[in-house]
């Protein structure tokens, strides 16, 4: 099975060799292409996602990435940044459910920023629509009649993609706890408006499914108050890109938490949440943590290898009970030292 290797920009590349090292030992089924994206494409190719790399994500059978993002392209204009490359992907493939699943490993608890009592009763999964909400819709720069200068991002949703998101999110849930939570804004958007009906239309289909409504500035007050009332959290482009990002915290480090996108046939990207932390890329300082996850549930989700999903994710749970940590866990360990220490666990 040929999986796609984008490794990026930053510590996206040190990241993804420690991932491959652990694929490589649960499997044998997997073959591997590498291509540039991000800002190292446009500094090798002049664009962020060159012809070829899209090319090879549209073979494989799933894509891991590692991160996109360098301050050198920060005056580049929009449509050649580094970012521009996961937009590009996700649009290009299909990839409108993006699944985040925030669990806190009971030995991290005293990395959390929350007491151990709350952060140990964390154990959700955050879907994020990736297709529409601002992300993609009319966006410019203009000027007023007055003359100013004015920035505007159109947020809009149709009922089909919210209804696709709406059945993913049910889907999930019916797997999990039974809960669902939908979250948007619906007091002041109408885009949230629509949102909550067609979630409320969807409904109809998962009787069993118990559902319920949040405003978003509340569910990011709940995560921290009380996370351990979520299961599962479906909400829109931008709510998600948020929400997903306070769970991390909530759970330890945003180096612990992975992340799939997803296409109506199970096809998936799949990366790490962090970034491309450009200021600690080659030094060694990165978790690998949240990119070998990432691995797992690619096993699980794109290639039908849940054995070996289950594996690599007792795997990462051993090495921290044993001490294994990098600096953003509070220990010294180096990227490939965490590398070696889930390898050591498999």
């Amino acid at each position: 099975m040929l999986i796609a290797l984008l490794p990026g920009d930053g510590i996206g590349p040190e990241v993804i060799a420690e991932t491959v090292r652990v694929l490589d030992r649960v499997t044998d089924q997997l073959r591997f292409e590498t291509a540039p994206v991000g800002g190292a494409a446009y500094k090798a190719e002049g664009h962020p996602l060159p012809p070829a790399t899209l090319d090879l994500a549209k073979r494989a059978k799933a894509i891991l990435f590692g991160a996109v993002g360098d301050p050198d392209c920060d005056r580049l204009e929009r449509h050649l940044r580094p970012e521009q490359a996961i937009l590009g992907l996700r649009k290009e493939l299909g990839l409108f459910a993006n699944l985040r699943p925030a669990t806190l490993f009971k030995e991290l608890a005293d990395a959390s920023a929350l007491r151990p009592e709350v952060a140990g009763a964390i154990d959700m999964v955050i879907i994020r629509e990736l297709n529409g909400d601002v992300y993609f819709g009319e966006k410019g720069m203009r000027k007023t009649a007055s003359g100013r200068r004015e920035g505007y991002d159109i947020m809009s949703y149709d009922e089909d993609e919210v209804a696709r998101i709406a059945r993913v999110g049910f889907e999930t849930a019916r797997a999990r706890r039974g809960k669902l939570c939908s979250v948007d804004k619906a007091n002041v958007l109408e885009t949230s408006q629509l949102w909550r009906d067609v979630v409320i239309e969807v409904s109809a289909e998962f009787p069993d499914i118990e559902l319920s409504h949040m405003y978003v500035d509340n569910a990011a007050m709940q995560l921290v108050r009380n996370p351990g009332q979520f299961d599962v959290i479906v909400t829109g482009n931008l709510f998600g890109d948020i929400l997903s990002d306070q769970a991390s915290m909530c759970a330890g480090s945003i180096g612990m938490l992975p992340s799939a996108s997803l296409d109506a046939n199970q096809k998936g990207l799949y990366e790490p949440i962090h970034g491309s932390a450009p200021d600690i890329a080659g030094q060694g300082k990165a978790n690998p943590l949240a990119t070998i996850l990432s691995a797992a549930m690619m096993l699980r989700y794109s290639l039908g290898l849940a054995a070996e999903a289950d594996r690599i994710e007792a795997a990462v749970a051993t090495a921290l009970e044993k001490g294994a940590r990098t600096l953003d866990l509070g220990g010294k360990l180096t990227t490939t030292q965490m590398g070696d220490a889930v390898l050591a666990a498999l």
